[in-house]
């Protein structure tokens, strides 16, 4: 009885939240045993709030709506939050990797929209980023796929929170980006005319 209370408290919770939740793939699986075969069901699911947070879960069921309840919980349970610029996109270029898969992940300027193929699409759609551009350079799994995708996503960081771990000040840390681009491009306008 306190484990179905405890299971109501926490779905109201999450319906407050706004939870999207996409179906990524699903897998049938056959199970040879002695009078034939046992089918079952994988489910990947992706869900997030499309406000920064997003978590990924897998579930095997005997009945397909069964897994994905079970992936959409394990997804629930397992979400990150992950730094944005503007609301709308990285804050730098990322690279994840996980076993086989290896996928690139670039921030893009405004109306760009999200440049990137099935799972990850759909990490990026509940995450709420609409400026991405991602490109998968090794394993087409979408399990491997996501997981790589989640692996680039731990690693973005915003620029309040390096310079904090640098013990520096935001604009140190933008500025002498944006003094580096500057120097470059005045560097190389001379080497232009000197061509032409």
């Amino acid at each position: 009885m306190a484990r179905e209370a405890r299971e109501g408290r926490g779905r109201d919770r999450e319906a407050g939240d706004e939870l999207i939740d996409k179906l990524v793939s699903i897998n049938r699986v056959a199970k040879v045993v002695k009078g034939g075969r046992r089918f079952a069901f994988a489910a990947l699911v992706v869900v997030g709030d499309q406000k920064g947070r997003v978590g990924y879960g897998a579930g095997k069921a005997r009945e397909v709506p069964e897994a994905i309840r079970k992936a959409t919980d394990r997804a629930k349970r397992g979400m990150i939050r992950v730094p944005m610029r503007e609301g709308r996109t990285l804050h730098h270029d990322v690279e994840g990797r996980f076993g086989a898969g290896r996928v690139v992940l670039r921030a893009a300027p405004a109306g760009t929209g999200i440049i990137a193929g099935g799972a990850m699409r759909a990490v990026f759609e509940s995450l709420g980023i609409g400026d991405v551009v991602a490109k998968c350079l090794g394993s087409r799994n979408p399990h491997n796929m996501v997981k790589a995708t989640f692996a680039a996503l731990h690693l973005c960081a915003a620029p309040r929170a390096v310079a904090q771990r640098r013990g520096r000040k935001v604009s140190d840390l933008l500025g002498r980006r944006e003094n580096t681009t500057q120097s470059a491009a005045a560097g190389a306008a001379p080497a232009e005319t000197a061509d032409a």
